[in-house]
């Protein structure tokens, strides 16, 4: 797993509307994060405030995405008004994007946060799980108390998340990963079954079970996101994961950074065993490892992928 990228997800029984207009407002940091203060406004989108981490204070902003199944917002922080170094990207799922039709309300909120190598400090490094794993709950309690709600609601599924760095150009990654006629090449459990093309096509698992396969790309702010969606027509089933490719000089707020971050996100039943598609969480990481070895080949990067998962600077 890359270990510079850190997720936190969490249900919330509000709706997605509520959950991004709450996200929008900088002063709303005050409700729920550990100690981000807001202490001043400079424009419409940007406050400056103190920080959980730093003993100095950060310029904070707002940047809204679009996308016209969910919201998502992204957080950026600096020490200096307009040059921010982390990028926070935000994505609300409703619920009826993860199972079409389903009658479950409520939002899937997935926060994707990035801490530079060069800028890593020891407590940054070593407190950021418990200190945003705490701050998402404190979210979800805050949006739920105001939706009515006096103990935390249970969603139907959980967000589980597979991250690694490939050493290429992210319009490498982009193009090798938005045509379906290469899946063959890093999706080991799925071998084409008929006529494909570069965004759909028919299937067979494992078991030799029909699988359409559908791949939508969109670019969204200075990164990409490819949505696959695997539909079992035999019976009915539905699995999606979209893809985060992040070129590393945005997650990293380093212009000298190569590469891209890509980051899997993908839904399972809450103490459900999944009886059709990918099973768990390591099919997707054994699938993300092939995607690096080919994408950074095809760039002529043969010796990055010895050097692991993770990004690291130029020494």
């Amino acid at each position: 797993m890359e270990k510079n990228t850190f997720a936190t997800s969490a249900y919330i029984a509000t709706s997605p509307e509520s959950a991004f207009d709450y996200l929008c407002s900088l002063k709303n940091l005050d409700e729920w994060t550990l100690y981000s203060r807001m202490k001043e406004q400079i424009d419409e989108d940007t406050w400056v405030g103190t920080a959980s981490g730093y003993h100095k204070n950060l310029y904070y902003h707002v940047k809204r995405l679009e996308h016209p199944e969910f919201y998502g917002i992204e957080w950026h922080c600096g020490l200096e008004y307009e040059k921010y170094y982390q990028v926070y990207p935000v994505l609300l799922f409703p619920s009826d994007y993860i199972e079409p039709g389903t009658d479950e309300k409520g939002v899937y909120f997935h926060w994707l946060s990035f801490v530079d190598p060069k800028r890593q400090t020891q407590m940054i490094m070593q407190g950021i799980h418990a200190v945003h794993t705490s701050e998402c709950r404190s979210l979800k309690a805050n949006l739920e108390r105001k939706a009515g709600f006096n103990s935390a609601a249970k969603g139907r599924y959980f967000i589980d998340t597979d991250t690694i760095y490939v050493d290429a150009p992210v319009e490498m990654g982009v193009e090798f990963l938005s045509d379906l006629r290469l899946m063959d090449d890093w999706a080991h459990l799925l071998h084409a079954d008929g006529e494909i093309t570069a965004h759909s096509g028919e299937f067979r698992d494992e078991y030799n079970q029909k699988v359409k396969v559908t791949l939508q790309v969109k670019p969204v702010n200075k990164w990409y996101l490819l949505e696959q969606e695997f539909f079992y027509p035999d019976y009915g089933f539905y699995q999606r994961s979209p893809m985060m490719l992040i070129p590393a000089s945005h997650a990293f707020g380093d212009p000298e950074a190569s590469g891209f971050v890509l980051h899997r996100i993908t839904f399972w039943r809450s103490g459900e065993s999944l009886p059709h598609g990918k099973l768990q969480i390591e099919d997707f990481g054994a699938e993300s490892m092939n995607i690096k070895r080919l994408v950074e080949a095809k760039a002529g990067n043969l010796e990055s992928f010895n050097r692991g998962m993770s990004y690291l600077p130029k020494s």
